[in-house]
């Protein structure tokens, strides 16, 4: 068994040390224009191409930090039968089909793992069954390799998302288990369900959620995360005492691209970050409220301009760099739409984003990163440790049609501390 592994991220742009990711497979294969809406798309995806492109993000992953792969953590936590019961009859409770569960039980672990993630067929037992349109008792997970989503590592815990809409609440159950229980994880969660924060105004997720220091976080409140989820960690950090300031940003709640933070601002630096102009840089347009908490209470709380702003007051100066470029508003929109603001920062000023988003790489080529190709990381032509500033670009020709970018496929468990 390999050395447990401690928790603890503080940044955003920390050096990378352990990540978890899940390569997409047959669940986004099987996938309709019907089941797309449902499942959150606005279109289905070919897989092959997907594979392919997402070959280049793991492969630079591999190269730089401790990649673990969301279906191997679950395969190994269903070795363990107290584990493997427990969570399966949750899901099949959860997702009202209880009487599939003991056939799951009876499949192998290796095979468990794999049907919990692409689909579990209906099988056509019964009247009802067989006339019935859908092709699976419980569908496959579309949407699990944008790991983010479903928990956020700050410190050296672990918040369980409670994801806004329930098909992706499978996701949680299955991520929540891992960190419980896998014995390569030292972590301890926390799970707003658990706690009191179970109401269903409470949703959270971690696309909204950008730890910036470890007193410092900004979270985004919209279509997918709610101020009665925000009120839930404020009174959590209370209960700890010390000093914790939160940042929160309003999205708008239309259109889709819009659905978390990090679709209109990440961190590139310790002094640099991306963002959508229209919404991050105009005052007073969406609210930014700064909350101060300190030894158990909230000592203030208060608009400010605007996001940057609002860090700036916290002696976090940030250089803006902007999503499809300075000069064009509709490139603006069209870049951003395809996650040109949604980049992971594998150390500071060393970033992974879709390279499709022209003017925004060039944004960035201007501001001293250099431009270097995925696939020339991987076959070991470029070296980005020896490299300053730069941003490695993949292809994203269909997985930005999935609606989202390398952050979104990234959970990050591990960084350096920064200076």
């Amino acid at each position: 068994m390999s050395e447990k592994f401690d928790i603890n991220v503080e940044s955003e742009v920390g050096r990378l040390t352990g990540v978890i990711a899940h390569t997409p497979g047959l669940e986004v294969a099987n996938m309709t224009p019907e089941t797309a809406e449902r499942a959150l798309y606005s279109d289905i995806l070919n897989l092959s191409v997907v594979t392919e492109e997402y070959s280049q993000l793991i492969g630079v992953l591999d190269k730089w930090a401790r990649v673990f792969k969301v279906g191997e953590l679950l395969h190994d936590i269903l070795d363990n039968s107290r584990v493997r019961g427990g969570l399966v009859r949750r899901i099949c409770e959860a997702e009202g089909v209880p009487d599939v569960a003991d056939g799951l039980l009876a499949l192998g672990s290796r095979e468990l793992s794999r049907v919990m993630i692409e689909g579990v067929a209906l099988e056509k037992d019964n009247l009802s069954r067989f006339l019935s349109k859908d092709r699976y008792s419980l569908p496959p997970l579309h949407n699990f390799f944008f790991t983010r989503d479903s928990a956020v590592a700050a410190k050296d815990k672990v918040l369980i998302s409670r994801m806004a809409n329930r098909v992706r609440g499978r996701e949680t159950r299955i991520m929540e288990a891992i960190f419980d229980f896998h014995p390569e994880l030292n972590a301890r969660t926390v799970n707003p369900s658990r706690l009191g924060g179970g109401g269903s105004e409470v949703t959270i997720e971690g696309g909204d959620v950008l730890v910036v220091s470890p007193e410092i976080l900004v979270i985004g409140y919209g279509a997918r995360t709610t101020r009665q989820a925000i009120d839930f960690l404020i009174e959590r950090f209370k209960g700890l005492g010390g000093r914790q300031h939160i940042v929160v940003q309003e999205l708008p709640e239309s259109p889709e691209s819009f659905i978390h933070l990090d679709m209109v601002f990440t961190l590139l630096d310790t002094n640099t970050c991306m963002v959508f102009e229209p919404v991050i840089m105009q005052t007073h347009h969406y609210d930014t409220v700064h909350i101060h908490i300190e030894d158990g209470r909230v000592v203030s709380i208060r608009e400010e301009d605007n996001l940057l702003s609002a860090l700036g007051n916290l002696g976090m100066e940030l250089e803006p760099l902007y999503c499809g470029g300075r000069t064009d508003r509709w490139i603006q929109e069209r870049e951003q739409w395809h996650s040109g603001a949604n980049f992971f920062a594998l150390a500071p000023g060393k970033v992974i984003g879709y390279g499709r988003n022209n003017h925004t790489i060039e944004e960035l080529s201007r501001a001293g990163f250099e431009v270097v190709p995925a696939v020339d990381v991987v076959a070991g032509k470029a070296d980005i440790a020896e490299l300053d500033r730069c941003v490695v670009t993949i292809d994203g020709s269909e997985l930005a049609r999935g609606g989202g970018g390398c952050r979104c496929m990234t959970m990050p468990i591990g960084r350096e501390p920064l200076p």
